[in-house]
């Protein structure tokens, strides 16, 4: 006869290392690619809350642009022409002045 029968190799169990392998590397591919970024970017957020003043230009997040008047824990009152002086709650903003981002980012 030609052909050979063919036999199952021996049941082993997988190695648990290699198991778990996949999981591990999706973790470190979502902490290098999502987690990592955004702790990031809220740090230098703070950092830039923290260092705002008054006198300062800044767009609100609802896309108030406007200088900064009076800064409370939670709030951030803007002139923003004509006597207006809208509060706004004070963590989403940022700088809008070239000149006034470079001395607020940096600090």
């Amino acid at each position: 006869m030609l052909i050979t029968p063919a036999y199952a190799a021996p049941a082993g169990q997988p190695d648990p290392i290699m198991s778990f392998l996949p999981l591990i590397v999706l973790f470190a591919l979502f902490y290098f690619l999502i987690i990592r970024p955004q702790m990031k970017r809220a740090k230098d957020q703070k950092k830039m809350q923290e260092a705002l003043q008054k006198g300062d230009e800044i767009i609100t997040s609802g896309g108030q642009l406007g200088k900064v008047v009076k800064i409370t824990d939670q709030y951030v009152t803007l002139d923003i022409g004509g006597g207006t002086e809208p509060s706004s709650s004070a963590p989403p903003s940022r700088p809008c002045c070239p000149r006034e981002r470079s001395r607020i980012c940096k600090a």
